[in-house]
């Protein structure tokens, strides 16, 4: 499927889809839970897909409605898959997926679509062979699915040098299922939002984490505790927001962003605060749940830390482009290793549409006030790379075509209808 995207401006008011990694966590927690959780305003996406799916496949039951997922949680019974474990394109679903199977005494197998089958896993199998598991990859000198797991993990320390956020979740999640003190150890925390959401969600579902609030070097986590089923409403998804929230700074729009939850422990709401450092005129009415974009200020480069908010990058780097100055963007280096390089792939693909940007191994540097005009950019099947080369077709002159845009549909379903709703004009061809 191919957008085409003509310079415009965009009006209105509009809702975001409800964020993947909640969705995520409350599956996997309902799977593990003894009776049945309610998930009500679901994200019907790609991701969450493959996480139900998974589920099911580990002994969960799941009854999916318009407005609301029910899934009775297999609890003490999880049971290894009677068949592959295919996560698709979803990298939240294969870690915490691989926290449950290394509870079980059978083999599981994991793999995925091929942005799977590259993302990296060996410290997470390192550490649960730690913990007494048997952990391995199918591919010698490859450390990416497929992967193989048997359980089951037993107390003891395991410690994980580098990596995403999703290690620790998913250690995290698995501990309370098995005998005794599980002690987690973090060298170089990354991502540390994502890790108070799992946090939160352990304590919501009646499991006791003990850590010490603002360091996350360190966790210690009881066995024998037990997850109780839930009833929530799922919020909007910040990631998601950034996307309109971008490109309500086009000339001359006006855009009302509903639903939103302000408290919310998702990390990429830093999005609203780091857009108003560049100048943007976003108006927060926490009271009413609303943002208010108006497009009539210019902006200004700045520098920010994305360490703890890597998937902010590809839309920040569209937006730096079109600021005045330079904009350096550090800590990347965690952003190489998702759907796909997003630091290289913006990189590439802005400079066709006449951005100009240098890239490091762990900074982006863009130096913006160029025009940007229209060019044929690729999605890389990633879609938040889709959906940041999108807003960027708002802002540039001619023509923007992307390619392959249908992959939106991992966490945004509907994209490019919702935004035509307000103005955007894209257009689609299948």
């Amino acid at each position: 499927m191919k957008a085409i995207i003509r310079k415009n401006k965009i009006s209105g008011e509009m809702n975001v889809p409800s964020s993947k990694s909640h969705i995520i966590r409350a599956v996997t927690i309902a799977a593990m839970a003894n009776g049945t959780s309610v998930i009500k305003n679901p994200l019907n996406s790609q991701d969450s897909r493959a996480a139900l799916k998974a589920a099911e496949k580990f002994g969960a039951k799941c009854t999916i409605t318009e407005d609301q997922w029910i899934i009775e949680g297999a609890g003490d019974n999880l049971k290894t898959p009677d068949d592959v474990v295919n996560v698709d394109n979803s990298g939240t679903t294969l870690y915490f997926m691989t926290g449950l199977a290394s509870l079980l005494t059978d083999w599981t197998v994991f793999t995925g679509d091929k942005s799977i089958r590259q993302r990296p896993a060996k410290p997470l199998l390192d550490a649960l062979n730690t913990l007494g598991a048997t952990a391995f990859t199918t591919r010698t000198g490859v450390n990416s699915p497929p992967y193989l797991v048997k359980g089951p993990i037993k107390a003891g320390k395991a410690k994980v040098m580098n990596g995403p956020s999703q290690y620790i979740s998913a250690l995290l999640l698995a501990a309370p299922m098995c005998e005794g003190l599980i002690i987690i150890e973090y060298e170089n925390p990354i991502e540390t939002p994502y890790i108070e959401m799992t946090i939160d969600w352990m304590k919501r579902t009646g499991i006791t984490v003990n850590y010490e609030e603002g360091n996350f070097k360190h966790f210690e986590v009881e066995g024998k505790q037990e997850y109780k089923p839930f009833n929530r409403v799922m919020p909007s998804d910040w990631s998601s927001v950034a996307f309109p929230l971008a490109a309500g700074l086009t000339p001359g729009s006006e855009l009302v962003i509903n639903n939103m939850d302000f408290d919310d422990k998702q990390g990429d709401s830093i999005i609203v605060e780091i857009l108003q450092n560049m100048g943007a005129n976003i108006q927060v009415d926490r009271e009413n749940h609303k943002l208010k974009i108006i497009g009539d200020k210019k902006l200004k480069g700045i520098t920010v830390d994305i360490a703890s908010t890597p998937d902010v990058l590809p839309i920040l780097s569209v937006v730096a482009s079109l600021a005045e100055g330079t904009t350096i963007i550090d800590n990347v280096a965690g952003v190489r290793a998702k759907e796909t390089d997003r630091v290289d792939v913006m990189t590439k693909e802005l400079r066709k549409m006449g951005a100009k940007i240098e890239a490091e191994h762990n900074r982006m540097i863009i130096y913006g006030g160029q025009n940007l005009r229209g060019a044929e950019v690729e999605s890389y099947h990633d879609h938040r790379v889709a959906m940041a080369l999108s807003v960027a077709g708002l802002f540039a002159d001619g023509e923007t075509v992307v390619n392959d845009a249908e992959c939106v549909d991992v966490t945004f379903p509907n994209f490019y209808q919702i935004l035509n709703k307000v103005g955007a004009g894209f257009v689609i061809e299948e």
